[in-house]
């Protein structure tokens, strides 16, 4: 399966000549022979089954657009994050005041390091924005090194590591509780920071099941190429029935 992958092109090419050569062939049997008639059912039962297998694989493209819309939505949460998270600690915490200010800031931190500081987040939406299946089967070439290493970090990616932190635990609860009474502003601002993190990890979490989704069904790809290789074989035959047929 790799082979036809990384030599579709070639292959379309090969079955095209074959196709032409054994059409070249059959010219030597007059109008109405049999063979004829042979290469006219080719054509329409290869062309059937690529037409079939090409909607399969629209469908599978259409999911995979979905891809696309999560890659923008996990960036778009990853900034709304990493946003709401420096103005807390530029506002709050580089003259923190009280204890439970101090509670809050250690937690942002703890948040922060769990995401913005983590390679592996922005890795990982970036490498299936790179390498979504669609565009790893690609026809002209490419660095298939560089494309398979990538796709090998997408896939060890865990999201489940992100969950390491909590945004509410006992000590946040007691904090918030304080805040409210005292400072109602910085207890509000903390939670759309956790709202935003909860976001986050909901959003990568999402990007990872449709990234799994695509990979698992990929064999679709690889069997339009099996078809379109099967219409390029057919195809000459078809060309040179209607040629014949134009003879007087």
């Amino acid at each position: 399966m790799t082979f036809i992958a990384d030599n579709q092109f070639l292959l379309l090419i090969l079955f095209f000549l074959v196709g032409c050569a054994g059409t070249a062939f059959l010219f030597c049997k007059p109008k109405g022979h049999r063979v004829w008639l042979m290469a006219d059912l080719i054509w329409v039962v290869l062309g059937g089954i690529g037409a079939l297998v090409a909607v399969l694989a629209g469908i599978y493209k259409a999911d995979s657009g979905r891809i696309d819309r999560q890659i923008d939505i996990a960036y778009a949460a990853t900034n709304a994050f990493d946003r709401d998270a420096a103005r807390f600690r530029l506002r709050y915490c580089e003259t923190a005041d009280g204890p439970a200010v101090y509670v809050l800031c250690d937690k942002v931190d703890f948040l922060s390091a769990s995401t913005a500081e983590n390679a592996d987040l922005p890795l990982f939406i970036a490498v299936t924005d790179e390498v979504a299946p669609l565009r790893g089967l690609h026809f002209f070439g490419g660095d298939e090194d560089d494309m398979t290493g990538m796709m090998e970090q997408a896939d060890r990616f865990d999201a489940a590591q992100f969950l390491t932190f909590t945004t509410q635990d006992d000590s946040i609860r007691s904090a918030l509780g304080d805040l409210r009474q005292s400072d109602p502003t910085i207890a509000a601002d903390y939670q759309i920071l956790a709202q935003s993190y909860d976001d986050l990890i909901e959003q990568v979490g999402t990007l990872q099941d449709e990234w799994a989704y695509l990979q698992e069904n990929a064999h679709i790809l690889l069997l339009q190429i099996i078809a379109l290789c099967l219409v390029s074989f057919a195809a000459p035959f078809r060309l040179g029935k209607s040629i014949v047929d134009l003879r007087r």
